[in-house]
């Protein structure tokens, strides 16, 4: 089993990892081609293409500039450890042990704008460029069209003969990938929670969620279907009604959320 989540916009830059293990990104020479596409838009035109304070735009500008193909520790850190936001709040990488993060650097893959597919250990530098940005490119009119089949290729790369894909990210994200092209079976989890009496997907609870199979999946060493229908973290339990082939449904009680 393999799985995707999305990355995040907000970064942790100063937080020490847990584990002193890295990886090298794969596609860094279409990231290079990214940055130097990017690299020659003002502030004032990356706060309009990506709808940016003016703040924001000049810090990213600037990270663009900065931006080096040769990842090393001292000038970037390892992905996992670097996104943050609510998918992963609730994978909380820093309390997997190392054999929970070696397991995940075979199985959990991030899909990004930038880089295209990182692995958890991945080394990254700071930068903003969400899949949906209409980015003008030598490939097309935004970066769907950069990374055409790229990533679903390296995703059928790693997976072997009828293994499961579960697609934990968001629709942004996963739109990035050709799920036509795909050559093993496609499992996306939904969560639903109730809100008076109705069930409802709740965007920041759902993005925890999937931080949170995610884990649980790494923790579990899952491999079946079965498997996953068995998640039952934070009060979410499958519900089979709910439910089609393709897409289990979990569900959590209002009793059950977090107390505000």
């Amino acid at each position: 089993m393999k799985f995707l989540i999305s990355p995040a916009k907000t970064l942790d830059l100063t937080s020490t990892p847990s584990i002193d293990l890295v990886s090298q990104p794969e596609l860094l020479d279409e990231s290079q081609a990214l940055i130097d596409t990017i690299r020659p838009y003002s502030p004032a035109d990356i706060a309009s293409l990506m709808k940016l304070s003016d703040k924001l735009a000049t810090l990213n500008v600037s990270r663009y500039q900065e931006w080096q193909q040769e990842h090393t520790k001292e000038n970037s850190r390892p992905a996992v450890y670097t996104f943050m936001g609510d998918v992963y709040t609730g994978l909380d990488a820093y309390s997997l042990s190392e054999s929970d993060m070696q397991y995940a650097q075979q199985s959990l893959r991030i899909l990004s704008g930038l880089y295209g597919l990182l692995k958890p250990l991945d080394l990254m530098q700071a930068y903003r460029l969400e899949m949906g940005t209409g980015l003008k490119n030598t490939r097309g009119a935004n970066l769907y069209q950069f990374w055409g089949d790229i990533l679903v290729n390296k995703i059928n790369d790693l997976l072997d003969k009828d293994e499961l894909l579960v697609n934990l990210a968001s629709t942004e994200y996963f739109k990035a990938v050709n799920k036509k092209k795909l050559t093993s079976p496609l499992i996306t989890p939904n969560f639903l929670d109730e809100k008076n009496g109705q069930l409802k997907v709740i965007s920041f609870y759902a993005k925890k969620a999937r931080g949170l199979m995610a884990r649980y999946l790494i923790e579990n060493r899952c491999n079946t279907l079965d498997e996953l229908k068995a998640f039952d973290l934070a009060g979410y339990r499958y519900d089979s009604q709910q439910s089609t082939k393709d897409s289990p449904v979990f569900v959590r009680p209002e009793s059950a959320q977090p107390k505000k």
